[in-house]
């Protein structure tokens, strides 16, 4: 692992001229159609010395892959493109998969919809070229930096305090990281392994800095606003950041705990509110577990165990498999309930919180090796082949080449 080094943040200088690197320029989209054809013409202009590499990786239900195509066509950039018709793992996942077709060692990493400049690739390419950083990240909150692109005071806030939590549970990894959460960024490929990086959403940026020790330098740069289209921020992204923080600090199991934490909470109010209403405890105990075994499937499917879907078969099997089991489980725990209840005059809600604290390491145990195991013949609803359109040139930018597996 690389040593931590503080390093000085670069303010651009004459070195803009003189270093020159090749770069594969990796662009996630989706639906970002009306800003392709602006965000090419400032490529082109930002080219300087450098030799560029576009690659769009696009998850479009739109025409989007037709415009990149038409613009592709009209540039002088060797411009690709991956459509990927199973957007796996959103954006980060769209970004790993540039990186493993990136023509070159360094990856510029920005967004499609113009909020990161262009512009700042020379600045980039420069702090780069110094040979003593593995990535440079474009930061907002750097000094010089400003983040005015954001949506209103509310998105400022939330991600001024996502970025101070980061940061604290990264203490060390992210040092001299000042804008963990940005997309903008230009990596040495050689100095990360892409096949440990399981991407969850938004925030790939994290997931390199956070799996490895890796040197930064940062450059200042104005988030701006987008050229064209809606923001794709949800609150869905928003629980799959939280649930991206939580396996890396403190692995799949604190995730999955956290997830079951929910469900025993929701378990105990269903069962509270249904004896509140004269229902015998053993029935409401029936009829809590039974909504929460669903709705924590469909958690643990989204959230948890996202990245190993498309490797564990079908989602309906994976959910028989849950849910049977989780219904067996239920057999052996509310007799179990009876008798502390009965026998030991236990409050019936509290032995019921009792029970689902003894039963959650079973159930991880059960799911992690069970219900997402890799399938011998992965045979899912998910997986379908990933189309590549690859333009060696803008002559080609059109022509189609043969559909590969993802």
């Amino acid at each position: 692992m690389w040593r931590a080094l503080r390093l000085q943040r670069h303010t651009a200088t004459a070195d803009i001229r003189s270093t020159v690197l090749e770069i594969s320029v990796i662009i996630p989209t989706l639906n970002e159609g009306p800003n392709v054809t602006e965000l090419l013409r400032r490529l082109e202009a930002s080219t300087g010395n450098h030799t560029l590499d576009v690659i769009f990786v696009d998850d479009s239900t739109d025409d989007t892959p037709d415009i990149i195509a038409t613009a592709a066509a009209a540039s002088t950039l060797p411009v690709r493109l991956i459509h990927r018709d199973v957007p796996t793992g959103g954006l980060g996942g769209a970004v790993i998969d540039g990186v493993l077709v990136a023509r070159y060692r360094w990856c510029l990493v920005m967004d499609g919809d113009l909020q990161h400049p262009p512009e700042k690739i020379g600045e980039l390419a420069a702090r780069a070229g110094q040979g003593d950083v593995d990535i440079v990240v474009a930061s907002r909150y750097a000094s010089g930096g400003t983040s005015l692109g954001l949506a209103g005071w509310l998105r400022t806030a939330v991600s001024r305090l996502t970025r101070m939590v980061t940061r604290a549970m990264f203490p060390r990894k992210l040092h001299d990281c000042s804008d963990p959460m940005t997309g903008f960024f230009l990596l040495d490929r050689d100095a990360v392994d892409v096949e440990e990086l399981e991407p969850r959403g938004f925030k790939i940026l994290l997931e390199i800095l956070a799996r490895r020790q890796l040197r930064i330098a940062e450059v200042p740069f104005d988030f701006g606003a987008r050229y064209a289209g809606a923001s794709k921020a949800s609150v869905a992204q928003g629980l799959r950041f939280l649930t991206q923080l939580t396996v890396l600090r403190f692995g799949r199991m604190s995730a999955f705990a956290l997830v079951g934490g929910f469900g025993a909470v929701a378990n105990l109010a269903i069962m509270w509110f249904l004896v509140q209403l004269g229902v015998e405890y053993i029935w409401a105990a029936v009829v809590a577990s039974e909504f929460t075994i669903i709705g924590n499937f469909l958690l643990l499917e989204y959230l948890v165990f996202h990245d190993l879907r498309s490797s564990s078969g079908r989602m309906r099997h994976r959910f028989l498999k849950s849910f049977a089991f989780n219904n067996a489980e239920a057999l052996i725990r509310i007799p179990f309930i009876y008798v502390l209840v009965e026998a030991a005059h236990v409050p019936s809600v509290l032995a019921a919180a009792v029970t689902l604290v003894l039963a959650f390491a079973v159930r991880f145990v059960f799911h992690a090796l069970v219900v997402y195991a890799p399938s011998k013949h992965v045979d899912t609803d998910e997986e379908v082949p990933i189309e590549y359109r690859l333009a060696e040139d803008s002559a080609t930018a059109q022509q189609h080449a043969p559909r590969l597996e993802g």
